[in-house]
């Protein structure tokens, strides 16, 4: 239960960052291998019948972008200490390293190497790992099976007139909106700049990373200064 309230940052945050996964998601579906990169579930069938029809070198491609969105998720565990997302922890550093790989990515897949795509998927699995809960509430950015799930349950209990946590119901839809959102414009981007349609999420993240430091940087001295 979101019982501490609905901070703004927490709302422009997820909705910022579904955004950002939604674009990236369309960018992989329009590319070469018309393949989700910020989840894996549709990954893994890929990887299953590619195997089962022995197409090995789609397979071997299906499991590294599993392997990749794996690595950055290790790397989110390494930069964030614990997985309760709350503000003041290393979020401006993971930001910013997502910005490097989506960079990254946009590099490789517009001179056509697959290891453009395994770059998309550590970031998106960085972003995920990132994100993980807020207040109990389990927070996924990069797809929403699980949060049209949890909103169904809670249309669910409203027809059975029981309790529901509206707040979290707020932050879902907007999660949700935000994933749709960032989809159109990705594939809008896709369809003018083609794979350097990553640029823009990639700037997206940097700013905000970087700005984010900056920002707990000023708000520590300023703490500091009080202190005194």
């Amino acid at each position: 239960m979101l019982s501490q309230g609905l901070p703004r940052w927490t709302v422009v945050g997820g909705l910022t960052l579904t955004c950002i996964a939604g674009a990236i998601n369309a960018v992989g579906f329009l590319g070469i291998h018309h393949q989700a990169l910020s989840h894996l579930s549709g990954t893994g069938t890929i990887l299953s019948t590619e195997l089962a029809l022995g197409r090995f070198a789609g397979a071997a491609h299906a499991a590294l972008v599993l392997g990749w969105f794996f690595l950055g998720s290790v790397l989110s565990g390494m930069i964030i200490s614990q997985s309760t997302l709350r503000a003041g922890r290393g979020y401006g550093v993971a930001l910013a390293g997502e910005s490097l790989l989506l960079f990254g990515a946009a590099y490789f897949l517009g001179h056509g190497s697959n290891f453009g795509d395994y770059l998309a998927a550590m970031a998106c699995g960085l972003q995920n790992a990132m994100t993980t809960s807020y207040s109990g509430a389990v927070i996924r950015t990069t797809h929403i099976t699980g949060i049209i799930t949890d909103l169904g349950i809670a249309v669910g209990h409203a027809a059975r007139r029981e309790p529901v946590d509206h707040r979290r119901v707020i932050l879902f839809t907007v999660l949700v909106a935000g994933f749709l959102v960032g989809g159109v414009v990705g594939a809008f981007g896709f369809l003018a700049f083609g794979s350097d349609a990553l640029l823009f999420p990639a700037t997206a993240t940097g700013i905000a990373g970087v700005g984010y430091v900056l920002f707990k940087h000023r708000e520590r001295k300023r703490l500091h200064r009080l202190a005194k």
